[in-house]
């Protein structure tokens, strides 16, 4: 269940960055001016836009969890602090903290997905256990059921005691030796 959770968690914040980079790459002349507003340099948001969509993307997918989740931690930080620098303001001050907050959401991504390839590794160990434990109880059945036959041979051999059993109304016309014929009472249905 905590996996679910966790890559529904990737998603969702995965989304934050797929939807800001499409933004960004669909209004490219609002993105700059928005960008040159704050005293960065001009002409950066194509270059921000593929990182945020394609970071975004990865981290959506899982595909190399652990990257993209630090190389998008370090991209809000730097957003923190270039874009969002003016903490005197409580709606600067609001969006701080919500960056702060995707900050820790993409270290719990980065922890949790090193915690998949230990959990990866500790099943994969419990399922070689399992398999052995299987062939295991194969061999001692293989085992058991040659040693009944041996045991079954080995009493043909010696002429020890062999039950038979007959039905109501045949006739056993000879015995081998050491046998013995048991008959079956006839059961009310039987007459």
């Amino acid at each position: 269940m905590s996996k679910i959770a966790a890559i529904i968690g990737r998603f969702l914040i995965a989304l934050i960055f797929i939807a800001s980079g499409a933004g960004k790459l669909m209004d490219v002349a609002g993105t700059n001016a928005a960008i040159t507003a704050v005293g960065l340099p001009s002409g950066i948001a194509i270059p921000v836009g593929v990182f945020e969509l394609v970071a975004g993307l990865c981290l959506a997918a899982g595909f190399m969890v652990r990257l993209a989740s630090v190389l998008l931690a370090i991209f809000t930080a730097l957003t923190i602090l270039f874009y969002h620098n003016q903490v005197g303001d409580p709606t600067v001050r609001l969006e701080v903290f919500k960056h702060l907050a995707i900050i820790g959401g993409l270290a719990l991504a980065f922890a949790h997905s090193h915690m998949w390839s230990h959990y990866y590794a500790i099943r994969t160990t419990r399922d070689a256990e399992l398999d052995t434990r299987d062939a295991e109880a194969r061999v001692h059945e293989a085992e058991l059921r040659a040693a009944r036959a041996e045991a079954r041979a080995d009493a043909a051999v010696h002429d020890t005691p062999v039950v038979t059993t007959t039905t109501p109304g045949t006739v056993t016309t000879g015995t081998v030796p050491g046998t013995v014929t048991v008959r079956q009472k006839r059961r009310l249905w039987d007459w």
